[in-house]
């Protein structure tokens, strides 16, 4: 494959970004994917924590972003869903229950699955989210399953990034056709439409789009699979800007089986406007097909404006002389009705004005662009078109304007379903999702007064039963059966997509984070992920930052998407909001889609904000004062915000230490507190986007960064450390395989620990990151942030896909400086004696047994599969139970249910009775001993009291 040089020049409205925003950067490779897959399925196999526990604590009850759903029409029971980060779900119940079946794949990122319609045991699966969204992460490929997704297999098209649909042969397994959409922040040539007619094992390009335009959505005549429609997507996003349409958009058709295509646009719109296009045809009438587009054509009208009051536009070429003339009155009404801060009033600017600190326009300055302010601007947005005559014309059916359905962010939906009995009865999907009954003439909303989530990506139709829907969108999954009257919500998959997560002081504590379009939640470390009463949610909005106060956790910091905080006082039910704002005569501030906001480690009353300065707040985000100039490359901006901070870390043992990282590629650092800043990132990789940096809690001159590619589509890792305030670094890459990099940290408690947070998994190092081991607890998802509880010394882990897993660390510190210790006993539990042990409560209940889980250490890397023997010894020494374990190179553990003997005549059992007992482990003659206690049942000592040993022994006693 062709190596593919990244020169980007964006055009903003009427001017070319300057030299400054052109850069070279050389996107990855597929060969350069294959191997990283290569090296992590590797590290997987043999990795030390293989028999780690790790714990998946939730939430489930807000569900996550679906993009795909692929059902058994013949058993409607069974079918696949496909989340944007987190995999491939399961359910053969209706998804009463689903499991995961792609965890360990080559990524967890899906843009479309499809069963066979000739095989139902062949599975498909297209990698890469089709929603062109921040988040949607690059796939690798195309993936294949002969048993119903029980194994899997690499099935082609490792450039194509991002899938739009896959559609399959009707009589033909080994056919079927691709839609791919192609990189989403560079330009390659794995863009267009893929046949192929051996099972997977060649495709061949048979529509060939232009270099920034791909294939997004494609349908098959019901009846004739030689019939095809593609619809093509011009669209091109960098961290700065988007652009969401172009001539490209187009509808295509083949007849012969996608060898060949034409564009079928009459009475379509065409050029430079046309966003992405979501088509499908009727099944009942294979005439009528639907076409649901994006169109960015904008329009502007003149607002209508209040003469009596004053306007942005009036201080635009306004004299000092006219300004000091004003009424107060008015002036005042400006200020506060445009919210500026409340130290403005009439008074104050004016006594400005008059000293010369700024003129009248910088009043109009603070609001933006005064232009702009003169007019309404809008896009045509949502449009229907109908063909009566299998896509050979087209009109535009809807009879009044679909506002408020897709905003200005149609990239995100663009889902068109009909009837599989009606062809004038259809569905439409965007935040909203809209119905219409008359072939899209009228339309209304659907589940308008049921808590069902907004933000809508896929829907399947039962072809038996057009009543029955599966719909999936940023909440979920959620079913009706009376034809979207009314849904059920299957929220019972921990799919969550967390950017940030946080930690609170209580007993036991409780972990906050920020979701992707679910707000901020709240939930106890101890829940288990389908508890879900331990979740609650905070805020809404997308969930950004969280900082709690140690010392009184009603007391939060937190905020939703471009800078918007507020301070929580739950005790008081009171939200205020905080965001600091710019000076009159200042630039206006930037803030990053996620806002860094960090509370000072050294006094909780200290806040830190960033947008593309540094403010500080010494009194709980009441007042700001900015401690830095402009810690960016203050670079053009396009239609996203730019050039602003993104990471900011206070160092724990110098209060004066401040790390600041942004999104074009600086890291600097003041030693006095916000004084003087240096800029130390000059020998760093150029213009990568600076995910984490973090202060060392062990020295003040030390720090770890990490920076990504991921918006070049450069997916090499960039890990970091510096131990003389940045002067130089030196890279912590180690053995890792190359995958973006979103956050590292290093252990509180022993500085040569770090932790590295990937696109595809999360690892540890023992020695300050010369070698990496993969946790395999953590699938290989996106893990976004993490945090190390002070007190418990857990990890806990916000992954943005398979939302928050908790480790404990005790076992690893023991092992840190002792990992060639040949045989190392690690960790226990206590059990509660119960006389109930043995017994079976009812027949049809399980016999009520202890299981108690033991963690032991092998250092030798040779061990694999070896045989341990374990023994356990009463508190005089006697050996009471010997038993025997397989045993690999690293952390291993053992489950033991605390059987004695059991005997064959009467099928009596009898277990270890109260005491202390020691376990000793013996590999090869080198031995180390732990011991554990079994508690009597009523171990404080009052007779009274009953304690119970298992749910089922409370059943038992209950009946």
């Amino acid at each position: 494959m062709t190596r593919y040089c990244l020169t980007i020049v964006i055009l903003l409205s009427s001017f070319v970004i300057s030299k400054a925003q052109e850069i070279d950067i050389t996107p990855t490779t597929a060969e350069e994917r294959a191997t990283a897959i290569e090296k992590r399925q590797h590290m997987r196999g043999n990795s030390i924590f293989n028999e780690y526990p790790v714990r998946n604590v939730g939430p489930t009850v807000m569900g996550g972003r679906i993009t795909d759903l692929a059902v058994k029409n013949d058993n409607p029971r069974k079918f696949y869903v496909a989340f944007a980060s987190g995999g491939i779900f399961k359910t053969t119940n209706s998804g009463n229950t689903m499991e995961p079946i792609f965890d360990h794949q080559g990524t967890l990122t899906m843009g479309d699955i499809a069963i066979s319609k000739a095989d139902s045991n062949v599975l498909w699966a297209g990698t890469g989210e089709n929603n062109s969204s921040r988040s949607s992460y690059a796939g690798t490929g195309i993936y294949k399953s002969e048993d119903g997704g029980k194994t899997w297999s690499f099935s082609g098209l490792r450039g194509s990034q991002h899938i739009g649909r896959i559609i399959t042969h009707p009589t033909n397994p080994d056919v079927a056709w691709a839609a791919s959409m192609g990189p989403l922040y560079s330009m390659n040539e794995i863009r267009g439409v893929y046949k192929t007619t051996d099972g997977g094992e060649n495709w061949t390009k048979t529509l060939t789009p232009p270099d920034s335009t791909g294939v997004i959505d494609l349908v098959m005549h019901p009846n004739n699979p030689d019939k095809l429609w593609a619809t093509t997507w011009e669209r091109y996003r960098q961290a700065w800007n988007f652009d969401e349409a172009g001539p490209g958009s187009a509808i295509y058709t083949s007849n012969d089986g996608g060898e060949n295509w034409q564009k079928a646009m009459k009475g379509f719109p065409d050029g430079k406007f046309v966003g992405r296009i979501g088509i499908d045809v009727s099944e009942s009438n294979p005439n009528i097909m639907y076409a649901f587009l994006d169109n960015q054509k904008e329009s502007k009208t003149k607002k209508e404006t209040d003469s009596d009051k004053l306007h942005q536009t009036d201080f635009v070429d306004m004299s000092r002389k006219t300004f000091l003339e004003l009424d107060d009155d008015k002036l005042n009404t400006f200020l506060r009705s445009n919210q500026f801060p409340k130290k403005y009033t009439a008074k104050s600017v004016k006594q400005d004005v008059r000293e010369g600190k700024y003129n009248p326009k910088a009043l109009s300055d603070y609001l933006g662009d005064a232009n702009d302010a003169l007019f309404e601007t809008s896009i045509e947005g949502a449009q229907v078109y109908r063909s009566e005559n299998g896509g050979k014309s087209w009109k535009k059916i809807n009879s009044y304007s679909l506002d408020n359905l897709i905003f200005t962010y149609g990239y995100y939906f663009g889902e068109v379903r009909i009837s599989p009995t009606d062809p004038n009865e259809l569905y439409i999907m965007g935040v909203p999702m809209l119905k219409s009954e008359d072939g899209g003439k009228t339309w209304k909303a659907v589940a308008e007064n049921q808590d069902v989530h907004v933000d809508h990506h896929a829907m399947w139709i039962d072809p038996n039963d057009p009543e029955h829907i599966l719909l999936g969108n940023d909440g979920g999954l959620y079913e009706s059966h009376d034809g979207a009257e009314n849904f059920i919500h299957h929220n019972n998959t921990p799919v969550g997509q967390f950017y940030t997560v946080a930690v609170d002081m209580e007993q036991p504590y409780n972990i906050y984070g920020g979701l992707q379009d679910n707000g901020v939640f709240t939930g106890s470390s101890e829940g288990s992920p389908n508890d879900g009463e331990h979740w609650e949610r905070l805020f809404g909005g997308d969930g950004m930052h969280v900082a709690v106060d140690p010392n009184n956790s009603e007391l939060i910091y937190t905020g939703f998407q471009f800078g918007n905080y507020f301070r929580i006082d739950q005790s008081k039910d009171k939200y205020t909001k905080i965001t600091p704002k710019h000076q009159i005569g200042e630039a206006p501030y930037r803030f990053n889609w996620n806002t860094p906001v960090e509370m000072s480690n050294h006094n909780s009353d200290i806040i830190y904000f960033g947008s593309q300065k540094i403010n500080r707040s010494m009194d709980q985000g009441k007042t700001w004062t900015t401690i830095s100039p402009d810690l960016t490359k203050d670079l053009p901006n396009g239609n996203v915000p730019y050039s602003t901070l993104t990471t900011i870390s206070e160092s724990p043992v110098d209060f004066s230490v401040l790390w600041a990282g942004t999104d074009d590629g600086n890291i600097q650092v003041t030693k006095d507190g916000g004084k003087h800043w240096d800029l130390v990132s000059k020998d760093l990789p150029k213009r990568r986007w600076v995910s984490e940096v973090q202060a060392s809690p062990h020295d003040p001159a030390t720090a770890y960064a990490s920076l990504n590619g991921y918006r070049y589509d450069d997916f090499k890792t960039y890990l970091y450390k510096t131990t003389n305030y940045g002067r130089t670094w030196q890279s912590v890459q180690g053995n890792l395989p190359q995958d973006v990099a979103n956050v590292i940290a290093q252990d509180p408690v022993n500085p040569d620990i770090l932790y590295a947070g990937l696109d595809h998994g999360t690892y540890a190092s023992f020695n300050d990151g010369k070698k990496w081991f993969l946790i395999n607890g953590i699938p290989n998802v996106a893990s976004y942030d993490m945090v190390v509880h002070p007190r418990e010394n857990d990890l806990v882990v916000g992954t943005h896909g398979r939302s928050v897993y908790v480790m404990e660390l005790e076992p690893i510190h023991k092992i840190a400086n002792n990992q060639d210790a040949t045989i190392m006993a690690l960790q226990t539990q206590d059990v509660r004696h119960s006389d109930n042990w043995g017994e079976r409560p009812a027949p049809y209940r399980p016999i009520n047994e202890p299981e108690t889980k033991w963690m032991y250490w092998v250092g030798n890397s040779d061990v694999e599969e070896e045989s341990i023997s374990i023994k356990i010894s009463n508190s005089d020494g006697e050996i009471v139970k010997t038993l025997s374990d397989k045993a690999d190179y690293g952390f291993n553990t053992l489950s033991w249910n605390l059987l004695l003997d059991k005997s064959s005549k009467d099928n009596s059992r009898s277990y270890l009775s109260p005491g202390t007992y020691t376990v000793t482990y013996n590999l090869n003659g080198s031995t180390d001993e732990i011991t554990f206690d079994v508690t009597s049942r009523n171990h404080s000592g009052n007779t009274s009291e009953r304690v119970f040993s298992s749910p089922e022994e409370i059943e038992y006693e209950e009946y």
